[in-house]
């Protein structure tokens, strides 16, 4: 899913976390100022690097979804290694918030065949794409800036949106520009009559 199937003018903000933690604890403390939900997806690896990030992200009551165990290519992955990686992102999400990730999924790099999203389906996760991804993550050393974030996001501003956002710094530059351009972001949705759901908010 890419977008939210809807007519309202409603927005998903979601955050991927698999390397840096450098950006939680301002994207929380901009999400709480706000009061906007939003959804998160940590890979394994994350959680187990990061337990008390990914617990504080969960206690404030954000959904925390699977983003596998250690980011591969699932099109270059078989489907064993699929179910494993499913496994262990899930039992250390489990174990950092006390609650279960499932059903909810994003594919690293968003790469997917047909056969890895029935692995998925089977493994009891609905896996969600992204209407917009900001390029936050390319940093400044990549050309993007706290601007061009914020553009990107109300360029593509659509109902049923779904965001794509990062919690870690660029490796080469250190910037954090999705979490600096957060407010903004928001703020500039709201003048344009958008509120925000949640991806699990969507589900049975």
């Amino acid at each position: 899913m890419s977008r939210v199937a809807t007519d309202r003018n409603v927005v998903a903000l979601t955050f991927d976390a698999g390397s840096s933690n450098a950006g939680v604890a301002s994207v929380l403390a901009t999400l709480a100022r706000y009061d906007v939900p939003a959804t998160f997806f940590v890979t394994g690896q994350f959680a187990r690097r990061y337990p008390a990030d990914v617990r504080a992200v969960s206690a404030a009551g954000y959904p925390v979804g699977n983003h596998s165990d250690s980011h591969p290519d699932f099109t270059q992955t078989t489907t064993v290694e699929i179910q494993r990686q499913l496994a262990a992102a899930e039992a250390s999400i489990r174990a950092a918030t006390g609650h279960a990730a499932k059903p909810l999924f994003r594919f690293p790099y968003g790469a997917r065949t047909a056969e890895d999203i029935h692995v998925v389906n089977d493994a009891g996760y609905v896996p969600f794409r992204w209407t917009v991804d900001t390029l936050g993550w390319k940093g400044t050393s990549g050309g993007q800036s706290v601007e061009s974030v914020r553009a990107r996001v109300l360029d593509a501003a659509q109902p049923g949106e779904i965001v794509l956002m990062h919690v870690g710094a660029n490796p080469d530059d250190g910037s954090t520009l999705d979490a600096a351009a957060l407010g903004s972001v928001i703020e500039g949705l709201r003048e344009r009559g958008y509120s925000f759901i949640t991806l699990r908010s969507l589900l049975p």
